[in-house]
């Protein structure tokens, strides 16, 4: 099973930036897709940004322009940087990967990391 551990949030001023960084660690072959999704209170868990093993990244409309998503793959870590950030992208954020174990195609979520955006 693989570990994923993020860091990076906090608090920052609208217009502000973060980065978040998600590593993953544990037994596997290889990691697949990687991405971050948020969950706000009383809302569902959303997409924000994926990226594939060879670099294809898909966005949240929502967050196209502001946001980049990256990989490292011999640190098995992916980053968000988060520019010009709103109060709208306050939220819970999540780091998930799919990777390959003996067992086939897994998947794995973080523990989260709070960003709040002040006005």
């Amino acid at each position: 099973q693989v570990q994923l551990v993020e860091s990076g949030g906090g608090l920052v001023q609208a217009g502000g930036s973060l980065r978040l960084s998600c590593a993953a660690s544990g037994s596997f072959f290889h990691i697949d897709t990687m991405g971050w999704f948020r969950q706000a209170p009383g809302k569902q868990r959303e997409l924000v940004a994926i990226i594939s093993n060879d670099g294809n990244t898909n966005y949240a409309d929502s967050v196209k322009g502001r946001f980049t998503i990256s990989r490292d793959n011999a640190k098995n870590t992916v980053y968000l940087q988060m520019n010009n950030l709103k109060p709208e992208d306050t939220s819970v954020y999540y780091c998930n990967a799919y990777y390959y174990t003996y067992s086939g195609k897994e998947s794995s979520w973080g523990q989260g990391t709070q960003v709040t955006v002040s006005s």
